[in-house]
């Protein structure tokens, strides 16, 4: 399937300058797949190294790191020579085997004519928590300073790219709907109104991502049989993986957070105040107990993270609020299984009176934007005044209105522009394109659209 990731790493090659490259991103969300792509194209060949189950490699690099050996080496185990610029050194999983990350340093500096790409789907868990020892556990401390030696990240050695969940662009691309894609992105740039019918066979396509999702396994298997049911099966499967993976990479105390923080989600977004309540983890939950448990999920790309700004001023980062924050799943279609919503509610999302579909369009939406790098951020104004997202665009702030319909209330939105002089806002909804008294009209199915420079160039 066409991803718009492609094009990034066809740009890392053309790069003469290029570094080792580190793809992260959540497990399932195709990494493997279109780096083995990316090979068979692009390069003359290609050799996919799998550190979670070749111990062979794993145990040979424990003596040798030194990249010419390395290279020695794999080339007599795969049979097949690996030539500078001309062969893609895949080494998958590479949070499992610690020297590897390590290799990529000696790769940069001693022989950066070899092009090595490693995929990870937990690296940052690994890097950031590793094998934590007790605290009073003196020789687990001293064994924890050893790995941390041997496990510390290449930085400034290595170039990064984090691939997502396929956005509801790339959805189009794999049901051959690449035209009204880029009629979509054509509406979008000209502020004109789509023609009704159009407009509406683009909400129903997006009513059916919400429960397809964006996970590679799940799109290709509508693809292959329109089921629903198909798809929640593959959805199914990759949430028990993700619990699978809670066990395999964290503590068993710090497994049974992560647990109860991951299980709470549907709870979280089905109040009113989406704020994350730690008490529906868990009773007399609190951050002290749940703040690891909570990074975990981020740093694993399973969840996304949305931090409250107290106001608008540049730079916006700076008002952030980290004791308030909400908590999206970085797949709507995981969401929805998860939270066993019925599939024909979905199918009539933008009519249905459901207060649990507000927030299914809030994740949709955090997805999205996620997925074009835009930091989440949202704005409160006592209890009386809330915008869903915050965007810094360069020089302006942006607000972000998110509705699941028809029915827009652009109080709180207007406020917020008016009190820190935005040049426009965003109003997500199901109407169609349109621009009037400084809100541009964005459907729902066209949130991809929206991307956000937050650096001044």
């Amino acid at each position: 399937m066409k991803r718009k990731i492609t094009q990034q790493l066809i740009d890392w090659k053309n790069r003469p300058d290029h570094k080792p490259l580190i793809l992260q991103g959540a497990r399932q969300v195709g990494k493997t797949y279109i780096l083995e792509e990316f090979g068979r194209e692009h390069y003359k060949n290609y050799i996919k190294v799998s550190l979670d189950l070749v111990p062979d490699v794993r145990n040979f690099l424990k003596d040798n790191i030194n990249p010419l050996e390395i290279i020695a080496y794999l080339e007599t185990l795969y049979n097949e020579r690996i030539v500078p610029h001309e062969t893609l050194v895949i080494l998958d999983e590479i949070q499992d085997c610690k020297r590897a990350l390590l290799a990529l340093k000696y790769f940069q500096e001693d022989y950066p004519q070899y092009d090595i790409v490693a995929a990870g789907s937990l690296l940052g868990v690994a890097v950031n928590q590793g094998n934590k020892p007790d605290e009073e556990d003196e020789a687990g401390k001293a064994q924890q300073q050893q790995e941390e030696e041997v496990f510390s990240y290449p930085v400034g050695k290595v170039d990064e790219l984090r691939l997502y969940p396929m956005d509801f662009e790339e959805f189009l691309w794999a049901i051959n709907m690449d035209v009204l894609a880029q009629d979509i992105r054509t509406h979008f740039n000209s502020n004109e109104a789509m023609p009704a019918s159009v407009h509406l066979l683009a909400l129903d396509l997006y009513q059916r991502y919400l429960i397809v999702g964006g996970m590679p396994e799940s799109v290709g298997k509508y693809v292959e049989t329109h089921s629903f049911l198909e798809c929640r099966t593959v959805q199914q499967s990759i949430l028990v993986g993700y619990n699978a993976d809670m066990a395999k990479y964290a503590k068993p105390a710090t497994t049974v957070k992560i647990r109860a923080c991951f299980n709470s989600i549907p709870a979280q977004l089905a109040k009113e105040n989406r704020k994350f309540q730690y008490k529906l983890a868990q009773k007399g939950g609190t951050a002290k107990i749940f703040g690891e448990a909570i990074e975990w999920l981020i740093l694993a790309g399973i969840v996304h993270k949305c931090k409250l700004i107290s106001h608008g001023f540049i730079p916006i980062s700076a008002q952030e609020d980290d004791s308030d924050f909400k908590i999206y799943m970085s797949d709507i279609g995981l969401l929805n299984t998860k939270a066993q919503m019925p599939a024909q509610m979905l199918l009539n999302s933008i009519e249905t009176e459901n207060t649990f579909l507000g927030s299914v369009a809030e994740n949709y939406v955090a997805q999205a934007l996620s997925a074009n790098g835009i930091t989440l951020r949202y704005w409160k104004n006592g209890n009386t005044q809330e915008v869903e997202y915050i965007l810094q665009d360069g020089m302006n702030v942006i607000p972000v209105e998110v509705k699941k319909g028809k029915k827009v209330d652009a109080i709180s939105m207007n406020n917020f522009k008016k009190t820190y002089k935005c040049p426009f806002a965003y109003r997500i909804s199901g109407k169609n394109f349109g621009f009037a008294n400084e809100i541009k009209s964005v459907p729902l199915y066209a949130v991809f659209c929206i991307e956000a420079k937050e650096d001044i160039e």
